[in-house]
C-alpha cells in the first residue's frame, strides 16, 4: 500500500431486483463494480434486515466492502453514485421517496481515519454506531477498525446496541 492509498469501508444495500437480479446479485456485482475504485475489493457475508421505517416493505440485502483506494473522499463518493445509477439507482429529492425499496445503495463510512463533515460529506458515516446492518458485516471484513472520533471498536458499539434486527443471510 502507498501512502496514497487509504483504506475505504463502503456499505451496500438492496431490497428490490434489477434486471432479474435478486437483491443479493446486486450487491455481488456491486462489489465487483467497486474494484474500479480501488483495489483488494473485500466483502463480507450478507445479512438481512428489515426494511425502514416501513418493515411491511422487502427485506433488505446488506454486506461491507473494504478496499484500498488513492482517490480522495469526494471523488470516491462521486465514484459510488454512478455504480448506484449504473444499478438502477435514482435519487429523488422527494422526502416521502427517502426510504422507498431501491435496488442498490452504497455508503461511504469511513476513509482511513480521516475525520470530514460538510454539507455533501460526513466521514465517518454518522450512523455507523447505531446501525447492526452496517456494524455486523463490518466487523467480519474489518473487526480491528475504530471509530476515528470515539475511539470505539467495532465489538463495542455492537454491544452497544440496544437491539439487533439483522442476521447472516
Amino acid at each position: 500500500m502507498t501512502n496514497t492509498q487509504r483504506k475505504a469501508l463502503i456499505g451496500l444495500g438492496s431490497n428490490k431486483a434489477w434486471h432479474g437480479k435478486s437483491p443479493a446479485e446486486v450487491l455481488s456485482l456491486a462489489a465487483k463494480a467497486l474494484g474500479s475504485l480501488g483495489q483488494g475489493v473485500r466483502l463480507s457475508p450478507l445479512y438481512c434486515s428489515p426494511a425502514w421505517p416501513d418493515p411491511s416493505q422487502p427485506e433488505y440485502r446488506n454486506a461491507v466492502v473494504c478496499l484500498e483506494s488513492a482517490l480522495e473522499p469526494h471523488a470516491l463518493l462521486a465514484g459510488l453514485q454512478v455504480i448506484e445509477a449504473g444499478f438502477g439507482r435514482v435519487r429523488s429529492g422527494d422526502p416521502a421517496l427517502r426510504y422507498a425499496p431501491r435496488t442498490l445503495d452504497l455508503d461511504l463510512l469511513a476513509v482511513g481515519d480521516l475525520v470530514m463533515e460538510d454539507v455533501d460529506l460526513q466521514l465517518p458515516h454518522p450512523r455507523v454506531p447505531e446501525r447492526d446492518f452496517v456494524l455486523l458485516p463490518l466487523r467480519d471484513v474489518e473487526p480491528a477498525w475504530q471509530h476515528p472520533i470515539t475511539g470505539q471498536s467495532v465489538s463495542a458499539m455492537i454491544k452497544a446496541l440496544p437491539i439487533i434486527t439483522c442476521a447472516k443471510a
